[in-house]
């Protein structure tokens, strides 16, 4: 049996008229694919969305979650103030002590690193755990002292295991310091319309609703434009099981968990770029999570040519997965272990049904997976 398992998530979902992700121009962001232009939003979007469901749409704690910031000092501070009692400027000193290990460049605002960290509040109270004891002691000692004082404590050791979820998904880069490094075991691809996409202009004003009543002034009190365009997408996103296991200490329950997580956050999530102007948020049309022991496969070779419909887009899209899959399966030999997929029942319900299987829900999707990869993840040799 591979020692490598992939679960890979591909979604079509149409979304209206929005600006979910903006270039340095305020503009949709695009990408040209099979010589069309296409309406494009990033993997970076996206993952900070899903990111973002973990806490809101799933409800995970805080404390289970990782955070990326440059105040990891100030952060750590607080924590063994509110530990320790210790005061405010004693846990600063502390914190400052503590981290001098990590050997991470200095940020031009006091208190903060050059770039943002990624961590989880647990791996931060792990440290704490480490003076707690002698908290006190260690706060009467001069601060260009500190530094020796704590110099034995495994700080860098501590960061580098227990790990939350998102860390291990979404991995981790720290220019300074290679050994805190965490590789992702999540891939996300940049979004693609299924077809050809125009941007075009929301041309809007704004009326006083309370003008000089002295003056004749008739007109708009404000005037603009925001662009927009509207789009069915291709969303797709790999999971490397044995990566993240490894990421989570070797624990193939955390695994499958942070993976049942990672898809209903992933199906759900939506960047919130101009939201409260467009209210853009949509549901998937389609779910499909396929578990692979051979190599990830990124299907958006469907959609080379672009779909061109003047009666809908979701259900050529839909279809062109379907025989994509089947392509890529019978041509290429790349047949999935087991395919679960949320949809509707549109045209070609024969073909769906060959390619995808019957349709499920996102909770009958997840279910399925789930047993999946715990069986799977059990007769694998943890790396």
């Amino acid at each position: 049996m591979s020692n490598k398992l992939f679960v890979d998530v591909h979604v079509i979902q149409t979304v209206p008229p929005s600006c979910l992700n903006r270039d340095d121009a305020g503009s949709p962001k695009q990408a040209v694919y099979g010589g069309a232009r296409r309406a494009r939003v990033s993997s970076q979007a996206w993952k900070r969305a899903t990111r973002l469901a973990f806490r809101e749409e799933l409800a995970i704690p805080a404390d289970q979650l990782g955070v990326r910031t440059k105040r990891i000092s100030s952060l750590l501070a607080d924590r063994l103030a509110a530990r320790t009692g210790i005061d405010a400027d004693a846990a600063s000193r502390l914190s400052t002590a503590l981290l001098q290990d990590l050997k991470v460049t200095d940020g031009k605002n006091a208190g903060e690193t050059a770039y943002l960290l990624f961590f989880g509040l647990a791996q931060l109270d792990a440290i704490v755990d480490l003076v707690a004891g002698q908290a006190e002691e260690l706060a009467g000692i001069a601060a260009d002292a500190l530094p020796k004082a704590v110099a034995d404590l495994p700080v860098r050791e501590t960061l580098a295991v227990g790990h939350p979820i998102d860390v291990a998904l979404f991995g981790r880069m720290v220019a300074d310091l290679s050994t805190l490094n965490v590789d992702a075991a999540a891939q996300v691809a940049h979004a693609l319309s299924t077809h050809a996409a125009e941007i075009e202009f929301d041309y809007y004003t704004a009326v006083d609703d309370a003008p000089d009543p002295d003056r004749e002034d008739a007109g708009a009190s404000m005037i603009g434009t925001v662009e927009f365009t509207s789009a069915t997408l291709y969303r797709y996103a790999t999971v490397g099981l044995h990566t993240l296991r490894g990421n989570l200490g070797g624990d193939a329950d955390a695994a499958a968990d942070a993976l049942s997580v990672f898809i209903r956050a992933f199906a759900k999530s939506m960047p919130t770029g101009h939201q409260n102007t467009f209210a853009h948020r949509t549901s998937p049309s389609l779910l499909c999570v396929m578990v692979r022991d051979d190599q990830p496969v990124n299907l958006v070779s469907a959609f080379e040519k672009p779909v061109s419909r003047r009666d809908g887009l979701v259900g050529e899209s839909v279809s062109r997965l379907a025989a994509e899959l089947t392509t890529v399966s019978s041509r290429w030999g790349c047949t999935p272990a087991l395919v679960a997929t949320a949809y509707d029942n549109p045209d070609n319900t024969q073909t769906l049904h060959e390619a995808f299987g019957p349709p499920r829900s996102l909770d009958e999707v997840v279910t399925a997976v789930d047993v999946d990869v715990r069986a799977r993840l059990g007769e694998m040799t943890p790396r």
